[in-house]
């Protein structure tokens, strides 16, 4: 995918841009991901398609500024929570709750990003350099979660925990993407259920009678690294 050339931070454009991106996101929920096109998004933005391409290379731009713009909601969604507690569990649960409150209004086209994002080879992947910005920001709110907590680890599990915690994000919204219960009841109460053990999880791993198996887990994410 090739970069967006810069555009000029001007008010103006800032608008332009975001008029855009808003548009793009209503196509996607009324037509669906596949059949809007650029042109489309254009036209009912009010501007013309060299303009579009200006701000978005492609689609594939278009949804890489939705992850972006979502990563902002969600992180201003959770400095309340981190304010306001200091227990790890509930940080976490705070945070992953938050994730599902600013995500709600696009559930009815998420299954359609995540097919083109299931590909590993796409750059809507959440593993793929493309999507490094939010992936990368994620990870370090997700650090920061466990920097504000009461939650004491050794230090190489500190070290890896925020990545194993947002993996567990992406378990969470994986789950979303095809819970058709009512406002994803069943989701919310999966992250009330999942919260407390890895919470535990997370406790019993300075017991010496786990540091051997935390190590060997530790050695197996980083290998898979390499």
């Amino acid at each position: 995918m090739e970069p967006v050339p810069d555009t000029p931070r001007t008010p103006k454009a800032a608008q332009t841009r975001a008029a855009i991106l808003a548009t793009a996101l209503r196509l996607f929920r009324e037509d669906g991901y596949d059949r809007t096109t650029m042109r489309a998004v254009a036209k009912e933005a009010g501007v013309s398609l060299g303009s579009a391409y200006y701000y978005f290379a492609s689609k594939e731009h278009l949804v890489q500024a939705f992850y972006d713009e979502l990563l902002t909601e969600h992180q201003a969604a959770v400095e309340e929570v981190l304010a306001r507690e200091s227990g790890f569990a509930a940080r976490l649960q705070g945070s992953l709750e938050a994730w599902l409150a600013v995500a709600a209004p696009h559930h009815a086209f998420a299954a359609q990003f995540f097919r083109n994002a299931a590909d590993p080879a796409s750059p809507l992947s959440p593993f793929s350099a493309e999507s490094a910005p939010a992936r990368d920001g994620s990870i370090a709110l997700m650090r920061r979660l466990l920097d504000g907590s009461d939650a004491k680890v050794s230090r190489a599990l500190q070290a890896q925990l925020p990545d194993l915690l947002w993996l567990l994000q992406m378990g969470v919204v994986l789950f979303w993407v095809y819970d058709a219960s009512d406002d994803q009841r069943r989701t919310r109460t999966l992250v009330r259920g999942l919260v407390p053990l890895v919470d535990r999880l997370v406790r019993m791993s300075r017991l010496p009678v786990l540091r051997g198996v935390v190590d060997d887990v530790l050695a197996l994410v980083a290998s898979l690294r390499t």
